[in-house]
């Protein structure tokens, strides 16, 4: 653990790699951590915090299987813990509406929200680079990721209702693209796009 009693991102990396083994969930993962920490520069946030809750917020995905209802607490009760702030774990064990679990401050309720669009505009702007003729991020245009926002049958397992969870933080929606999409160019070559 680092001086701030986070754990690094080397050793976070590590602990995902021991229970996610599936590579596209390890790279969700990775996608989710370059939005949430563009997001904590926007917002003046702890970059580092926010870094390893994208990161680790799906760590329990193959651990529970098909038990969804526990998505998030196994990792936030049980693999995480004392790893991360509480408010971080509130966060993790929340971000699946299926748990139940409610933010019990309003930091945890901020990277709540956070965590949400983060995780399914990572997966919006994904899909949008996959039906690109290049199947690359450098293709997509925001104006591209807006129109496959507005289209109810491109990528349905994307919630539109958690993508616009990021206006309770602030920031508009053209703004949220425009940034998820800068930050995962930046990480395109760690992706494969």
């Amino acid at each position: 653990m680092s001086g701030k009693g986070l754990m690094t991102r080397e050793e976070a990396l590590n602990l995902l790699k021991q229970y996610l083994r599936d590579e596209r969930m390890v790279k969700h993962c990775l996608a989710v951590e370059a939005l949430m920490r563009a997001l904590a520069r926007r917002l003046g946030e702890d970059e580092e915090l926010w870094g390893l809750v994208g990161l680790l917020h799906d760590i329990d995905y193959e651990v529970v299987g098909k038990d969804l209802s526990k998505h998030g607490l196994v990792g936030a009760n049980e693999v995480l813990k004392g790893k991360l702030p509480q408010h971080a774990l509130e966060a993790i064990a929340g971000h699946n509406e299926l748990t139940g679990v409610k933010p019990s401050t309003p930091e945890a309720e901020k990277l709540l929200h956070a965590l949400r669009a983060a995780d399914h505009m990572s997966g919006l702007i994904i899909a949008t680079a996959l039906v690109m003729p290049s199947k690359k991020l450098a293709e997509v245009k925001p104006k591209s990721v807006k129109k496959k926002f507005k289209s109810k049958d491109f990528a349905r397992g994307v919630s539109r209702d958690r993508i616009r969870e990021i206006e309770k933080l602030g920031i508009d929606l053209n703004e949220f693209i425009t940034l998820s999409l800068q930050a995962l160019k930046n990480i395109a070559d760690d992706l494969g796009l």
